[in-house]
């Protein structure tokens, strides 16, 4: 505890600490002068106690003393603990994450899987956007608005982590999770909006899908929004059997045509991960692009620490005047 008091703390009037150096000159000057003090000769000393309490205790007031001046020296110094708070803000950007949670999310050719490299990735950006609304929408074969545009980071970042695949009905609806995101948007005051949609796949509705990536596409640029898209998957490609049913997840399987033009047509780029290393770069990329108006301000505030110097000396010389005029009296 008192390591880490010393370590924060800091000095107002520092040319005053080199006055502690008389301290040790004043206690050599005590004790030089007792041997000049006169003495009385006698044949023994043997009726005199060698060694008593009080005998003891006699140099215990001027080392009072000495600590009072200490502390007096040190009170003097304005010993004080800075205290720097900074919040940080601006005018930020709302951003929209929508992932894929589809089945095949779950293949190996990231590791453990692209979900759980996607999540990673995910949490990352949002941790370098201190100031945007960020929202999450997650789709497979429907899409569900999984965080609404917030500020609040920690709470989307539990969100993000919670991400899983099974959550919705397996497939693939990009038009919906791409609607569903422009819908979250639409709301918003903010002049940059934009879109990060990542899939591993292409459009696989079930019958009950209400809007196609097209007309998704419309309905952004109608609003506004720029969208970038990552399609995900490693160039070679791997299977996996999903229903009795076996499914070809690399570059085959991957819609880049539909992602790209999604991308030209709103103003955004069109991304390809193949392993995690050129997802983190990607998510970089995006994040140099749109960056927002960030201020960071900074207020220092200082606790003055003298009182207790100050108190602590009082305390000394209260001690050294009660044993100067009780225990340790001294007769001329």
């Amino acid at each position: 505890m008192l390591y880490g008091w010393l370590q924060n703390i800091e000095f107002a009037n520092r040319w005053m600490l080199p006055f502690l150096l008389m301290l040790p000159v004043l206690a050599w000057l005590h004790f030089r002068s007792l041997g000049s003090k006169s003495s009385l000769i006698v044949s023994t000393t043997k009726a005199f106690p060698t060694r008593t309490a009080k005998n003891l205790m006699v140099h215990f007031p001027f080392w009072l003393r000495l600590l009072a001046m200490g502390c007096i020296i040190v009170a003097l110094a304005r010993p004080q603990i800075r205290n720097v708070q900074s919040r940080t803000k601006g005018e930020g950007i709302d951003i929209v994450l929508c992932m894929d949670v589809s089945g095949s999310m779950l293949s190996k050719d990231f590791l453990p899987n692209r979900l759980a490299v996607s999540r990673q990735m995910a949490a990352e950006f949002v941790k370098g956007r201190p100031v945007d609304q960020i929202g999450l929408v997650i789709f497979a074969g429907e899409s569900f608005t999984q965080y609404p545009l917030s500020t609040d980071h920690s709470s989307l970042l539990q969100q993000i982590q919670g991400i899983r695949s099974g959550m919705l009905e397996d497939g693939t609806v990009i038009g919906e999770g791409l609607a569903k995101s422009v819908e979250r948007l639409s709301s918003s005051k903010n002049r940059s909006k934009i879109i990060i949609l990542l899939t591993d796949g292409n459009e696989q509705p079930p019958d009950t899908r209400i809007i196609d990536p097209i007309t998704a596409l419309e309905i952004a640029k109608a609003k506004g929004v720029k969208v970038y898209t990552i399609g995900m998957g490693a160039m070679g490609g791997t299977s996996m059997e999903e229903k009795g049913v076996r499914k070809s997840n690399g570059s085959a399987f991957l819609d880049e045509e539909l992602l790209r033009r999604i991308a030209t047509q709103t103003g955004g780029l069109y991304f390809r991960a193949t392993d995690e290393e050129n997802l983190h770069a990607i998510y970089r990329q995006i994040d140099k692009m749109e960056k927002s108006a960030v201020e960071v301000v900074t207020k220092e505030k200082f606790e003055e620490e003298f009182v207790y110097f100050i108190l602590a000396a009082l305390l000394f010389l209260t001690l050294e005047i009660l044993l100067r005029y009780t225990l340790l009296r001294t007769f001329p």
